[in-house]
């Protein structure tokens, strides 16, 4: 503070040398608004209302008539009006500008302040993010090893399951090759061989034969994710031929079999021999089920229809003792069985034949037996 006052006496004392040493006798105060200028500019408002007071008072002794008297005269009273009203007002306005240029500063290195730990913090967070990315690299190498190491035992996984499966699917059309091949022989062992008989016996050998081959190549074309070989088809036609394959069956169980199907087409975009097995399944299933059935009729129910919108849909229903309770979902697990000689394969496979053939298929039960529904995709351009 004491600094700003010394500004101010030595900025007007020497504002008052040069002033009479120029002989600024006419307009006398342009040094004096600068020594005003300097004063506050140094020291602030004090000091700048000292340098407007010491300017004032110089003014009215030395330059100021009557001179070397401290007060004006009446003549030069509004003189000094004039210059105490522009000097209170420089006065002012200099502080105002000093300080908004120090708040500016001030600003200015706080913003600096700021940005440095900014600054620092970036690049601490830059350091954390190389170490997390270098960490994240190695765990993706970690996790491509395991899944490598994970897909060869899927692999070794799924053959056991595809022998398993292949076994459970050929199983019927080795079992009619075999009972085939005993009616043949019977039939040329006699005093008088039948010979068209035996014909249609080797016939039937070949159809089951080939049959058996096309299940092992496509099911082998199903784990391997390959695409089915798609036709348009009549789900009526192919039940109706499904039944014929499974009549004996049918017949053998004591199991009255209905059969109502739509009566318009019934189609879609699908494999046969896959679906034709599907539905084989099914009806098998069934077919066992209710092989240990007592004291009610054993009935086989099969219904096509086409559902609001367009699809067709195939119920296959029993009479049997229906499902465990609680595992409805279960039966289409891989290797979940509730028959004593089964392997779990069976719905498991249909189910994925179904959905690759993006459609669906799910049971209902209930203790009078047991309902699957097998819904598929209408053939595309087709309005039942």
């Amino acid at each position: 503070m004491a600094v700003g006052y010394a500004a101010a006496i030595l900025s007007v004392a020497a504002a008052t040398l040069l002033t009479r040493s120029l002989e600024y006798t006419v307009f006398p105060t342009p040094l004096f608004f600068a020594a005003i200028v300097i004063s506050t500019w140094i020291g602030g408002t004090g000091p700048g209302l000292a340098a407007v007071a010491l300017s004032a008072l110089v003014l009215s002794s030395l330059f100021v008539t009557p001179l070397h008297t401290f007060g004006p005269g009446a003549a030069g009273l509004p003189y000094l009006l004039q210059f105490g009203i522009p000097a209170l007002l420089t006065c002012w306005f200099v502080k105002k500008r000093k300080d908004a240029e120090l708040s500016l500063t001030q600003a200015r290195d706080d913003l600096e302040s700021r940005v440095e730990e900014r600054t620092a913090e970036l690049r601490r967070i830059n350091h954390q993010l190389q170490v997390e990315i270098a960490e994240r690299i190695r765990a993706e190498e970690t996790v491509q090893k395991t899944q490598a190491e994970l897909a060869h035992v899927t692999r070794m996984m799924t053959m056991g399951e595809l022998a398993a499966s292949i076994a459970h699917e050929i199983n019927q059309p080795q079992a009619a090759v075999v009972i085939n091949g005993d009616a043949c022989l019977q039939w040329l062992g006699g005093e008088q061989p039948n010979l068209p008989e035996a014909r249609e016996a080797v016939a039937r050998i070949i159809e089951e034969g080939t049959r058996a081959g096309e299940i092992i190549r496509r099911i082998r074309g199903l784990s391997k994710k390959s695409a089915p070989r798609k036709s348009e088809l009549d789900l009526n036609e192919l039940i109706r031929d499904v039944l014929n394959l499974a009549r004996r069956e049918i017949l053998r169980n004591d199991v009255a079999l209905r059969a109502e199907l739509s009566p318009g087409l019934l189609l879609t975009l699908g494999d046969r021999v896959q679906l034709q097995q599907v539905i084989l399944n099914l009806v098998i299933n069934a077919v066992e089920a209710m092989g240990a059935t007592a004291g009610r009729p054993r009935e086989l129910r099969i219904v096509s229809e086409t559902t609001e919108n367009g699809e067709p849909l195939v119920s296959i229903h029993d009479t049997g003792p229906g499902l465990p309770p609680g595992h409805e979902d279960r039966v289409f697990d891989a290797f979940f069985t509730t028959k004593p000689q089964g392997v779990g394969m069976g719905l498991s496979i249909s189910r994925t034949i179904i959905e690759a053939h993006e459609g669906r298929l799910w049971t209902d039960n209930s203790p009078e037996g047991a309902t699957f529904h097998v819904r598929l995709p209408a053939l595309p351009g087709f309005a039942a």
